[in-house]
């Protein structure tokens, strides 16, 4: 039975972050959701869950992907406790060739908010190593997503998409610039530990800002970054106080809900006297209240916010995302060659036997002649023998090993080589064999 690879998810192109927020999964919850998925879902063969901040995918094989996205689909929303009719116009799916074209260009960054940036690899590396954990790994995801690895490191090596600063950091860095205007006096505080967050601070640091504070629920992470940044360590539990010193906050922490609101954040501002603040929001779901934009002197920018500036800041990645595409799609025909490979591995094998098998049938017919024969001439037509079946099996196996879309259906060609030289020259061995145990001279 064929299986092939499908997709089902909502991305930063197709959903806004409050809804992708409502079906993320942190980390530490991804495998034990795999195995729901694998227990609700009979048509999900394999499966692999990518959540980040700019997408919640489902990448999974199925004999029967449409049934495999409905149960996927069903079991998001069952999941999340979210209504299917809630994401049912965003959502997007597909199978087969597409499949595998968007998990590649996904490993290249071709579809990332910011095209090139490097974060989406390791975050799909991580989402293979929860899937291997969870055990809903099979030989055609281990293929994909091993593809999709070096399809990432492909277009790194023989493109540009990844020079130049346009990043989400980047253009967070270079708005605190135009609200504030210095940086070096000023106060950043940084919550959580995402790594894109992180390299936020660490731009900021190097601009000079005056003190760095890091708060993150797993104090002895804030403790390290804080020595390696030259920054202080705050602990979360007591990192309110700080706020009023803080001109820059960045908030990266995994929480189902924001953990700041215009409540307990309008007595900051008065405390601040008004001045601005500069709010980054990176977290999905979302750290800190929409509401806080309509405070005086507050500027909150959401990881969507950020990305709309990053669009208007691209400049030569999108020429060289052109070549990365060429390096996708010769890698997307390669997996798919891969692929039918499986499929033919059974046929393959039936004809292999039946042919070899023919051949040590037809020379035990022929073993009394053959015994009478010098050793060296008996070794020539063993050889002779051979070589004709080797020419023949090669000139069969490479017709079904290369077949691509203007040949015959590969299933259909599998089938009709089976029966020609499987079945049927099987019928012939039995025949010849129970010829041969009636014909004991040896002779034709």
């Amino acid at each position: 039975m064929d299986q092939t690879l499908f997709i089902v998810g909502i991305n930063h192109r197709s959903a806004a972050v409050g809804l992708r927020e409502r079906l993320a999964f942190a980390d530490d919850e991804i495998a034990a959701a795999l195995g729901r998925l694998r227990d609700s879902s009979p048509a999900v063969l394999e499966a692999a869950l990518i959540s980040t901040c700019n997408r919640v995918e489902v990448v999974g094989v199925a004999s029967d992907t449409a049934r495999a996205a409905d149960e996927t689909l069903t079991f998001l929303s069952a999941d999340r406790k979210v209504a299917q009719a809630a994401f049912a116009d965003v959502v997007y799916s597909s199978a087969g060739r597409d499949a595998a074209r968007h998990l590649f260009r996904v490993g290249a960054s071709l579809d990332s908010m910011v095209v090139g940036e490097p974060q989406i690899l390791g975050q799909l590396k991580t989402a293979y190593a929860q899937a291997a954990e969870a055990g809903t790994v099979g030989p055609i995801l281990h293929r994909a997503f091993h593809k999709a690895f070096s399809v990432a490191k492909h277009v790194r090596q023989d493109t540009l998409i990844g020079h130049g600063s346009v990043s989400i950091s980047s253009v967070a860095v270079a708005l605190a610039g135009q609200i504030f205007d210095t940086l070096k006096d000023k106060t950043v505080m940084l919550m959580g530990a995402g790594k894109m967050a992180e390299l936020t601070a660490r731009q900021l640091n190097a601009l000079g800002i005056e003190s760095l504070l890091i708060t993150s629920r797993t104090f002895d992470h804030a403790v390290a970054l804080a020595r390696e940044l030259g920054g202080t360590a705050v602990p979360y539990e007591n990192y309110k106080p700080y706020l009023k010193m803080v001109d820059v906050l960045i908030g990266s922490l995994a929480s189902a809900k924001p953990v700041l609101g215009p409540d307990e954040f309008e007595s900051v501002i008065r405390e601040r006297r008004y001045r601005p603040m500069f709010l980054i929001d990176m977290g999905v779901p979302r750290n800190f209240d929409e509401r806080l934009n309509a405070l005086q002197n507050v500027y909150l920018y959401d990881i969507d916010d950020l990305g709309a500036l990053v669009k208007r800041s691209i400049g030569d990645r999108e020429r060289e995302a052109e070549k990365a595409e060429q390096i996708v799609e010769l890698e997307v025909e390669s997996f798919l060659k891969w692929l039918a490979g499986l499929d033919l591995t059974p046929t393959i094998k039936d004809i292999r036997y039946s042919v070899e098998r023919l051949r040590d049938v037809e020379l035990g017919r022929h073993r009394g002649w053959l015994a009478q024969l010098e050793p060296a001439v008996r070794e020539r037509v063993e050889l002779l023998t051979h070589g004709l079946t080797n020419k023949l099996l090669h000139r069969i196996l490479s017709g079904l090993k290369h077949h691509d879309d203007k040949t015959p259906d590969a299933a259909f060609a599998a089938e009709v080589a089976r029966r020609l030289l499987g079945a049927e020259l099987d019928s012939q061995v039995h025949d010849l064999d129970d010829a041969d145990d009636d014909d004991d001279t040896g002779t034709d």
